[in-house]
């Protein structure tokens, strides 16, 4: 397999996409957050200290996709034309996460969806981390993507 990241000197470069064709791409990433119980009942009773927690990890997370090329060094800024995060409960103790992105690009957006579940989770943590400091981030990865040479792509379950 050839990394595209990787030029003939083994030397780190921005993969040149000017001469793929502009196709629609789409891609969908997961996560979660794992809790103890009664740190799942706070954001559930609305009386986490800090506020509504999915509200601020959803706008979290959409910032942080159409942030990407700013966090991850090769990432190209990339023209977003929708991001959906969601976040909802999962009792007793944890908390998924999806986030789809989409544009008509060159590029995909699988790191943009990945950073928007990142985000969204650690934004949870820190809205509750005055109540659980054990909290874990877990299984964050891409469920599928569209578009471009390379085809789709659809996670089987491992």
């Amino acid at each position: 397999m050839e990394l595209t990241h990787v030029n003939q000197n083994g030397e780190a470069r921005m993969v040149d996409v000017g001469e793929k064709a502009v196709t629609l791409r789409e891609a969908t990433a997961v996560g979660h957050v794992v809790m103890q119980p009664e740190t799942l009942q706070i954001l559930l009773d609305g009386t986490a200290p800090k506020g509504d927690v999915f509200a601020a990890a959803r706008i979290a997370g959409i910032m942080a996709a159409k942030r990407t090329h700013e966090l991850i060094p090769l990432c190209h800024p990339v023209p977003i034309d929708g991001v959906e995060v969601t976040l909802c409960a999962e009792p007793p103790q944890r908390v998924c996460i999806t986030a789809s992105v989409r544009c008509e690009y060159r590029t995909g957006v699988e790191m943009e969806a990945l950073t928007a579940v990142s985000v969204a989770a650690l934004t949870v943590y820190d809205m509750l981390k005055a109540a659980d400091r054990g909290m874990t981030i877990a299984d964050v990865h891409l469920l599928h993507k569209s578009g471009g040479r390379s085809g789709a792509f659809t996670r089987v379950n491992l």
